[in-house]
């Protein structure tokens, strides 16, 4: 097939041949037909699972580099977080990639470049809030018209593309555009306004829903920012249908719980994360982040809906069908960050529809997700109060007594690292110069009247888990997901030169680093994958997930030393299949001969036991995904990392 060179213009596309490497497996055998990957969860429940049992535990050593991708070209910083999850669909994989957010359609089996699509926004584009690769884009086909590709841009706009060609479509929007700092109930500037989104648009039943995100808030500029809510558009013609005001307006449900007229100015509150829709029920679920700012809410009293809330909406209409908020007043920065899985479980008996929201601090709230009702207890509990001028902390937050938490909450003695009797004395040290308490103690002055320098934070404010959220086998009702185990020092102070808030987050020149002789000031292990039982509200079983890092494995006060895998941290999806959990490592360590390197791990999804490791050349950055077309079984990756820039790598196993 040959290919024209179209330089377009940025109501166009560029298509550019470039070259990938091939070496998949052929097979002697043939499936029924292929098993694709058409939306960024792999389904519309996003379950990021797969029925495909081709790769398996005597299989997965054998994987081999089917072809794989480099996107160093795309853009001008190649050293950046490759964070796509591709979509298959018709034998096409469709990808956003590179540091303008490129989007490339490439075979299947091959790599073979088809085609190549990009716009140039400019200032826009370089003064966006959340640039880079992106994670993904959507698929959208009715049966009517052509396949789609809709994804968004660095500046904040939305593109749909045709599946086959890369062309933009002239009758949606204005030649292809929907630009999204408009219709936004506010008033945004074009080039500047700080609104974005890093997530794949979710589409279903002819609607396009679309989030937002926006600047990281630990010392926002202002208490004043934009506001994140959430619109559907029509998937023909890019008309926006409706607007759910993530703050509430004035008369609208929620709005009584803003204090002093907050919710005129605080901002933020929008879904960064990605969303999920139940196609019969016509719902649509928000995961829906903290206000302005992250760790000081002194200017927004009150619980502050949709704040850390799940939101079920009318897919149609917008119109709000139940919500459920997992932190009242959120002064930590535990955002809800990943998609909402839709199961069906069988719980003490009864069948029900269920939602699953993992988040930050380690809780997985089950909701019915007809009503939002909780399907096991939550309980409210007294938490600690502030001591910070002018904050008003929530007396109480929500507790699930099932299932436990997957990772560890607070900050205790006993949490402190303790290899050697030196390092343990060192940490305690260290400790005693911060506060340190249970989940939900709020964050303290840098430098408090009682000479400590802030909070120790656990989970910090990456979490636990992050935007990778988790995965479920929708056969046994099991949740898989991965979370890391890492302190963050929540300091607040004043700084008028940097911000009209009265605490923001502040560096503190006197206090003590929060590392042991270099190493984390808690025990391992420092990432990990859990599998728990949704039906039965129990953990199933935990693994350390990754390789021990170089500088625990070569510290000079640990040699001789028999150190059990600490796993690592990072930014970690996960995939399941028939048989396997498979992960990528979310850091890289060093081989025996000085390679620096990470591996796919696949484990028995029933036991946790490791069956495979096979190595890549970088740690994962973006979730896993698999499908197969004439008896072999592909598994895509985005990898990125020290001298490796963002690669796509597709590895495969057939007959």
């Amino acid at each position: 097939m040959l290919f024209d060179i179209q330089l377009r213009s940025a109501e166009s596309g560029i298509f550019l041949p470039l070259f990938a490497l091939s070496f998949a497996l052929v097979s002697t055998t043939a499936i029924s037909q292929d098993q694709e990957w058409p939306t960024y969860g792999g389904d519309l429940a996003s379950t990021r699972y797969s029925p495909l049992e081709i790769i398996n535990a005597e299989t997965f050593a054998e994987l081999e580099v089917a072809w794989e991708f480099d996107t160093s070209n795309f853009g001008p910083s190649p050293e950046f977080r490759f964070q796509s999850t591709p979509l298959m669909v018709n034998r096409t994989l469709y990808s956003t990639v590179g540091s303008r957010r490129d989007v490339v359609a490439l075979d299947a089996q091959t790599g073979e470049l088809l085609w190549m699509h990009r716009i140039d926004e400019g200032e826009r584009g370089f003064s966006a809030p959340r640039q880079l690769s992106g994670r993904g884009l959507a698929y959208w086909d009715d049966g009517t018209v052509a396949g789609r590709i809709l994804y968004v841009t660095p500046g904040y706009q939305l593109i749909a593309l045709d599946a086959a060609t890369g062309r933009m479509i002239e009758n949606f929007g204005i030649d292809g555009i929907v630009d999204l700092k408009q219709e936004m109930d506010q008033d945004l500037d074009l080039v500047t306004g700080e609104v974005g989104l890093h997530a794949a648009p979710i589409v279903a039943n002819g609607v396009i829903v679309i989030g937002a995100a926006h600047l990281p808030g630990g010392a926002p500029s202002s208490r004043a920012k934009p506001k994140g809510h959430v619109r559907g558009y029509d998937a023909r013609t890019g008309n926006r249908l409706w607007i759910f005001h993530t703050i509430p307006l004035a008369n609208e449900y929620g709005n009584d719980t803003w204090l002093n007229n907050s919710w005129t100015y605080t901002g933020n509150n929008g879904v960064w994360a990605q969303m999920t829709i139940d196609p019969e029920l016509n719902m649509v679920y928000l995961p829906v982040e903290m206000p302005t700012g992250d760790y000081y809410g002194g200017h927004r009293h009150g619980d502050g809906l949709f704040g850390n809330s799940i939101v079920a909406l009318d897919l149609q209409t917008g119109q709000r069908q139940w919500h459920y908020q997992t932190i009242h007043h959120d002064i930590w920065d535990w955002d809800l960050p990943c998609a909402p899985i839709l199961l069906n479980l069988t719980i003490d008996g009864r069948a029900v529809a269920a939602v699953a929201q993992p988040s930050k601090q380690g809780f997985v709230y089950v909701l019915d997700r007809v009503t939002g009702e909780p399907l096991f207890e939550i309980e409210e509990r007294p938490v600690a109060a502030t001591d910070v001028p002018g904050e008003r902390t929530s007396p109480t937050q929500p507790f699930p007594l099932k299932p436990p938490p997957f990772d560890r909450q607070g900050v205790a003695i006993d949490d402190l690292i303790d290899f050697t009797p030196e390092m343990r004395a060192e940490a305690i040290e260290i400790a005693s110069s911060y506060r340190i308490g249970p989940l939900y103690t709020p964050p303290s002055l840098a430098e408090a009247d009682d000479g400590t320098f802030g909070l120790l934070s656990l989970p910090g404010s990456t979490g636990g888990t992050n935007w990778p959220g988790g995965s479920a086998d929708p056969e046994s009702g099991i949740l898989y997901i991965y979370s890391q185990t890492q302190v963050t020092r929540l300091a607040l102070g004043n700084n008028p030169r940097r911000s009209d808030m009265d605490y923001i987050l502040l560096p503190s020149r006197n206090a003590p680093v929060v590392r042991v002789q270099g190493l984390p000031i808690i025990k391992p292990p420092y990432g990990r994958i859990t599998a728990i039982d949704l039906n039965q509200g129990e953990i199933l079983w935990q693994v350390a997930h990754g390789e021990t890092p170089d500088n625990v494995r070569n510290h000079p006060a640990l040699q001789g030393m028999d150190i059990p895998r600490t796993g690592q941290t990072g930014f970690v999806g996960t995939l399941v299949t028939k048989s396997l959990i498979i992960a990528g490592d979310g850091g890289a360590y060093t081989d025996d001969e000085g390679v620096r390197m990470a591996m796919l791990r696949a484990y028995d999804k029933m036991t946790g036991a490791e069956v495979g490791a096979i190595p890549m050349p970088a740690e994962q950055t973006g979730s896993p995904m698999t499908y197969a077309i004439d008896g072999v079984q592909y598994i895509t990756v985005s990898v990125a990392g020290g001298d490796v820039p963002g690669r796509l790598m597709v590895y495969s196993y057939g007959d």
